[in-house]
């Protein structure tokens, strides 16, 4: 008797916690998560319990997440210690229609607003059908972006805005050479110093060269057959340049210093700028990891309906293949962005 009570309390017990996790079907939400750090293979589609919006908080039903470069970089345990920690659902761009609030602070939105947002490296969640955002990180989805286009906006533009913008000042009239020209970060960096008015040298394989003067990239140099620095001594006659948008380190960050003027500006987000060659050169060298901001995704969204920046999609995949997607991201031949459709 008392064995057959204690099997049964035991499997009142399982059931219980199993209900906790699972929850009924209107608590839970289809998410991809990483229960380990690893391979895309780590990546599992799953049901887990949908987030609940805390104070300060808006609950977002996304319909696209971007992938991006530091989303396989989490995967890997690259960012341990910046990144979230196993379980977790990796994505830090979301675009989406706000379904609640954590409390009566809404800022200024409302029920059915549709937004994006950049999700904190720490945080994540994106890869999945709701995301709970703070309400400082989100900015009203552009009109003339559809939402593979809003999806894949904000990490990228926010860190291009960021490098050029709060990071190196860059002011019309100033120089820059931006690495990587034709990737999520590049493409949105050509875009912006455009609109700045500044004269844009842009590294880029001879294959997406037309894709990148369309953007409005001034100087084109393949990196496959050129040496930039040489291509830039040519172009301004010695003077140098102002600014250098480093998306790539090591030695092609070394050899970007050199081209600097003195008081120039290397901003790279890979790694640190050697501070003893910067001292030595008479230039600044910074590194900085994106930070979400709803104010200049504000901002960004408007050039967006004002025509003056576009978010190029080259890639769409669905949720499921979320470990496909970020396989794509990690070749490194990315034009533009990936993104995931969730909706």
């Amino acid at each position: 008797m008392h064995k057959l009570l204690a099997a049964f309390a035991l499997f009142a017990r399982l059931a219980t916690l199993s209900l906790a996790q699972d929850g009924p079907a209107d608590s839970t939400m289809l998410a991809v998560r990483a229960q380990k750090f690893g391979g895309p293979e780590v990546l599992k589609v799953e049901r887990i319990l949908r987030p609940m919006a805390r104070p300060g908080e808006a609950l977002v039903r996304v319909k696209a997440a971007g992938v991006n470069p530091v989303d396989w970089k989490v995967r890997e345990g690259m960012l341990k210690g910046r990144g979230p920690v196993p379980p977790f659902v990796p994505g830090y761009d979301i675009a989406g229609t706000i379904e609640s609030f954590g409390s009566e602070e809404t800022g200024d939105f409302k029920v059915g607003d549709e937004v994006m947002a950049y999700l904190a490296i720490s945080e994540g969640g994106g890869y999945a059908e709701f995301a709970r955002v703070p309400l400082q990180s989100l900015a009203k989805k552009p009109s003339k972006a559809n939402w593979a286009q809003s999806g894949g906006t904000p990490l990228a533009s926010l860190t291009a805005w960021q490098a050029l913008f709060d990071q190196a000042d860059l002011k019309p009239g100033q120089s820059i050479l931006i690495h990587g020209g034709a990737g999520g970060v590049g493409h949105f960096a050509v875009q912006l110093a455009r609109w700045k008015g500044a004269k844009i040298f842009v590294t880029a394989s001879e294959p997406n060269h037309d894709f990148l003067k369309k953007l409005g990239a001034d100087v084109l140099i393949d990196y496959n057959t050129e040496k930039f620095e040489e291509v830039i001594r040519e172009k301004t006659k010695g003077a140098g340049i102002d600014v250098v948008l480093d998306s790539v380190g090591g030695e092609t960050q070394a050899r970007s210093m050199t081209v600097l003027k003195k008081g120039g500006v290397l901003v790279s987000i890979v790694q640190p700028p050697d501070p003893k060659k910067c001292e030595e050169l008479g230039i600044q060298g910074k590194v900085f990891l994106v930070s979400p901001n709803g104010a200049e995704l504000t901002e960004i969204a408007h050039l967006i309906d004002e025509g003056k920046i576009t978010t190029h999609v080259s890639e769409e995949f669905p949720l499921a293949q979320a470990a496909k997607a970020q396989a794509a991201s990690e070749s490194g031949k990315t034009r533009g962005k990936i993104v995931l459709n969730v909706k």
